[in-house]
C-alpha cells in the first residue's frame, strides 16, 4: 500500500493531466490471506446542485469544462483510510518524491508533452491553468524542465498536517471561492463533509475465475454484464478476426447502453445490482446480438474521454492492491485554483440532466463513474491485479484483455498488446493500428 500511495503521489506531479489532488481514486486490495477490502474515494455533486435549477436554466447537459463539472475530490479521503489500514510507512515519507519533483523540478516524458500540447486551449481558458500550466506562457515539450512550487506548498501542508489541510481552511476556501467565481456551487461545506467509503466489491464468474469490481456508481457493473454475455455464449472465434471483433463491440453497445440507463450512484438505482448480474439479463442482452449485421436498435452510448493513471502493486508478503487516480478529462475542467495550482476534476459532466433518471444530478450525489480497478480471484487468493485506462473504454477492455487470457490463452503481454476496437462519441469504430485491411472490409460490410 506504501507503494502504491507513493507512486501515485508521484504521478499526481509527473503526469498532471492524467491525475491529481483535485480528482478522485478506487481501490480494491487483496490482503496474503485472500480478504479483500474495497473502497469508493470518488466526491459528490455539491448540496446545492439541484436537477430543477438545471432544468429551469435549459442546461440538458454538463459539459467537460464547465464549473458544475466539478464534484468534490475524494482521492485524498480514500488515501488516508488506505494507509491507516494498511499502510507502515510513516504518512510523510509517501510524498517524498512528488514534493521533490514538484518543487526541484522534473523533465518532461514525451507522451505527456504530446497530451499537454493539445490541452493548450482548455488550461488557457482560466488565471489558474496560465499561471501554473503553462511556462512563459506555452505548453513544456519532451525533455523541459519545469516544476510547480505552488502545488509543492500544498503537497508539503498535506504530507505534514495530514489530508485536513486539503479539505478545511485555506486550500478549501481556495478551491470554493475559484468554483463559484465561475458560477458552481461547490462550498467549504462540501468539501469538509467529503469522506471515501469503505465498500463490498461485486463478482461475476468466469471461465472457472471470480472477477471482482467495485459497485456502482462506477462502471465495473458493466464489465461483469459483458463477461456473464461471453461466458453463458461461448464462441469460436480466432482472437483477430471479424467475427470476434464484431461481437466484441456490439456486446459493448448493449453492456453499455445497460450503463446509461441503469447504472449510477448505488443509493438512487432503481434497478438492483443483482438483477443487472443475471443469468437472465445476459441471455436477453445476447439475443439482440445479430452475429451477420449491427443492430441499429442500439443507440450509441456515451464515451467521454478520459485521463487516468492505473497503477497494481503486489509485494513480497502476497498483498495486492488494485488501484486508480484520475482528474478524468486532460487537466479535468480545466480550471486551477489560482494560488495553490490544483487541477479540478470535471466527473460531474458523468451526470444526466434528466428528471426521473437515477444518473440525474442531485444534491450529495456521485456520478456514474469510469475508473475501475479490477482483481481476478481462484481458490479464494488473487490470481490477476490488473486495470484499464481510457475512459468509457475500460469496461469493455477489461472483458477483452480476459477473454484474450482465458480463451486465448495469451499471456499477459499478448492480451495487452492485442488489437482493440472501440467506437467515438460519432459512432463511428476505431480500431488500433496492426487491424489487417481484410478485418476493416469484413466490419464495414
Amino acid at each position: 500500500m506504501d507503494a502504491a500511495l507513493a507512486a501515485s503521489a508521484t504521478l499526481l506531479t509527473v503526469e498532471p493531466h492524467m491525475t491529481g489532488i483535485g480528482g478522485d481514486c478506487f481501490a480494491i486490495v487483496a490482503e496474503p490471506d485472500g480478504r479483500v477490502h474495497a473502497i469508493n474515494g470518488s466526491g459528490r455533486a455539491p448540496k446545492n446542485a439541484h436537477l430543477e435549477w438545471f432544468v429551469e436554466n435549459r442546461i440538458d447537459s454538463i459539459d467537460i469544462t464547465s464549473p458544475h463539472a466539478v464534484t468534490t475530490p475524494g482521492a485524498l479521503r480514500a488515501w488516508e483510510k488506505l494507509h491507516a489500514r494498511f499502510g507502515s510507512f510513516d504518512w510523510k515519507r509517501l510524498f517524498a518524491d512528488s514534493l521533490g519533483y514538484s518543487r526541484d523540478g522534473f523533465p518532461v516524458g514525451p507522451r505527456v508533452a504530446r497530451d499537454w500540447a493539445l490541452l493548450e486551449e482548455k488550461i488557457s481558458a482560466h488565471e489558474g491553468g496560465r499561471k501554473h500550466l503553462l511556462f512563459d506562457g506555452k505548453v513544456p515539450v519532451t525533455g523541459q524542465r519545469i516544476a510547480f512550487p505552488a502545488l509543492a506548498n500544498v503537497i508539503e501542508r498535506i504530507a505534514k498536517e495530514g489530508v485536513g489541510a486539503f479539505y478545511e481552511g485555506m486550500i478549501a476556501q481556495e478551491i470554493a471561492e475559484t468554483v463559484q467565481a465561475l458560477g458552481g456551487f461547490l462550498s467549504e461545506e462540501d468539501l469538509a463533509e467529503c469522506k471515501a467509503d469503505w465498500v463490498e466489491p461485486i463478482s461475476t464468474r468466469f471461465r472457472g475465475h471470480d472477477i471482482l469490481e467495485i459497485p456502482p456508481n462506477g462502471q465495473g457493473i458493466t464489465a461483469l454484464i459483458l463477461l456473464n454475455m461471453l461466458e453463458d455464449q461461448r464462441s469460436n472465434f480466432a482472437p483477430v478476426s471479424p467475427e470476434r471483433m464484431h461481437q466484441a463491440i456490439e456486446y459493448a453497445r448493449l453492456g453499455y447502453a445497460v450503463r446509461d440507463a441503469h447504472v449510477a450512484d448505488i443509493a438512487h438505482m432503481k434497478t438492483p445490482v443483482e438483477q443487472l448480474l443475471s443469468l437472465e439479463m445476459a441471455r436477453n442482452l445476447a439475443a439482440q446480438f445479430d452475429p451477420k449485421r449491427r443492430n441499429p436498435a442500439i443507440d450509441v452510448p456515451k464515451t467521454p474521454g478520459s485521463n487516468t493513471i492505473y497503477l497494481s502493486v503486489v509485494d513480497r508478503e502476497g498483498m495486492a492492491v488494485s488501484f486508480i487516480n484520475s482528474v478524468f478529462s486532460g487537466f479535468g475542467t480545466g480550471i486551477v485554483t489560482p494560488r495553490t495550482g490544483i487541477v479540478l476534476q470535471n466527473r460531474g459532466s458523468g451526470f444526466v440532466i434528466k428528471e426521473g433518471h437515477p444518473n440525474a444530478i442531485g444534491p450529495g450525489k456521485r456520478p456514474l463513474h469510469t475508473i475501475i480497478p479490477s482483481m481476478v480471484m481462484k481458490d479464494g487468493k488473487p490470481t490477476h491485479v490488473f486495470g484499464v485506462m481510457g475512459g468509457a473504454y475500460q469496461a469493455a477492455g477489461q472483458a477483452y484483455v480476459l477473454q484474450n487470457l482465458f480463451d486465448f490463452g495469451m499471456d499477459p503481454q499478448e492480451a495487452l498488446d492485442c488489437t482493440r476496437v472501440f467506437w467515438d462519441p460519432a459512432g463511428n469504430i476505431l480500431a488500433e493500428s496492426g487491424m489487417s485491411q481484410n478485418i476493416f472490409n469484413a466490419l464495414e460490410a
